[in-house]
């Protein structure tokens, strides 16, 4: 058996945090730039006044030989001169002197550009894709009887009224996870899979209980059993919604585009959609694509050529997580009016099959059905409780 998971990543908050810390290099660089400046500029002002000084001194010194040789003995002149010679020696030493001294230079302050900035960049252009798809298998136990129990299921209009349809709480389970739940899956065993946002896939028992997490990005083939990687499946744009129908995959591309591909990766299809949200949460089943949009409060129906079957906006607010019965119809939770409501597979049709407003579990945000389509499990936004269900149509 394999199950598809995906994990989104937020780019957004990524792609803020590294311009964030790129412009605190910059102003970290040009702080430093200053204050250097202002150091040689210091430099130069001190030697600027000891020049200055020197000069000022050499003219004192001139004056004072005009009014000694003209005002003064022979004696007096010959011993004032003397002492000015000695004078003009030492600040003709000082001249010479200049030469070797390093603060006569032209300064001219220069910012060298860090190496490793290219090298990012050249890493960052090479890249081919953001992120990978990942099928996990895992073993199950199959209980096969001996007999034949099971009648062959027959779509009759009666069973696939939705009007038929009721929907009861049968047990609610605290779970313990870190954040909001991205994404939920139930294995035929009765385990569910758990996504975590920006966090850990998570394994639990039919009773809640963790058994496996699953750490890093869930962007590969991952085989359950001997912990490797099977498979790696590039794409070259950001993957969000994921499901798995015919031994193919089924992938949300940003907002406009649903890919289907191979367990190979080889691309058989792409559909281009409308929504106003990230294609998070989809189902594709019998060549076809049904999606939720958040944003655009609705969801919609594609088949495999790309042809929009129908749009549902009816008591939509907040739709998130959906999937689908054996006859075709959508059961969505609507996280933000606390509802589950099933649509009938034609988009013609809608019915609200449970409300959370009287009860302390709320914000409904993944739902999936067990193997027989008679239960199945609901799990909440911030990921503490799971709640099974039992699902009637009679």
């Amino acid at each position: 058996m394999s199950v598809c998971k995906h994990e989104k990543i937020n780019w957004r908050n990524k792609k803020e945090k590294m311009n964030k810390h790129l412009n605190h290099l910059e102003k970290k660089l040009c702080h430093e730039k200053d204050f250097i400046w202002n150091q040689e500029k210091s430099k130069a002002a001190d030697f600027i006044s000891k020049i200055e000084g020197k000069s000022k001194n050499l003219k004192e010194m001139k004056e004072h030989l005009q009014t000694v040789t003209t005002n003064s003995s022979k004696l007096q002149s010959f011993l004032s001169v003397h002492k000015i010679e000695q004078q003009v020696h030492q600040c003709q030493r000082y001249v010479e002197n200049l030469e070797k001294d390093e603060r006569v230079k032209e300064v001219d302050i220069k910012i060298k550009q860090n190496d490793e900035i290219e090298t990012i960049q050249s890493k960052l252009e090479s890249l081919d894709s953001l992120g990978e798809v990942i099928v996990v298998e895992t073993n199950v136990v199959m209980n096969i009887g001996t007999g034949v129990r099971r009648e062959a299921q027959v779509e009759s209009r009666e069973q696939s009224n939705i009007n038929n349809m009721t929907v009861n709480i049968d047990t609610e389970i605290a779970i313990d996870t870190a954040s909001y739940i991205s994404d939920m899956i139930c294995l035929m065993d009765g385990r569910v899979i758990v996504v975590e946002h920006l966090g850990e896939v998570n394994i639990l028992t039919s009773d809640g209980k963790p058994q496996l997490t699953i750490s890093g990005e869930a962007w590969s083939i991952f085989n359950m059993e001997n912990e490797t990687v099977t498979k790696v499946i590039t794409l070259e744009n950001v993957c969000w919604g994921l499901s798995f129908s015919n031994n193919s995959l089924a992938v949300g591309l940003f907002d406009d585009e649903i890919c289907i591909i191979d367990l190979e990766g080889n691309t058989l299809k792409s559909i281009q959609v409308e929504s106003l949200s990230d294609l998070e949460n989809l189902v594709y089943r019998n060549d076809r694509v049904i999606y939720s949009d958040l944003n655009g409060k609705a969801v919609y129906c594609y088949d495999g050529l790309g042809k929009q079957i129908w749009r549902y906006t009816q008591e939509l607010s907040e739709p998130e997580g959906l999937c689908t019965d054996t006859y075709g119809n959508i059961i969505v939770t609507d996280c933000r009016s606390q509802r589950i409501i099933v649509i009938s597979k034609d988009g013609q049709e809608s019915k609200v099959l449970m409300s959370f407003q009287e009860n302390e579990l709320n914000s409904p945000m993944c739902v999936c059905f067990i193997n027989n389509e008679s239960s199945g499990v609901i799990c909440y936004t911030y990921g503490k409780f799971l709640a099974k269900f039992n699902l009637s149509r009679g």
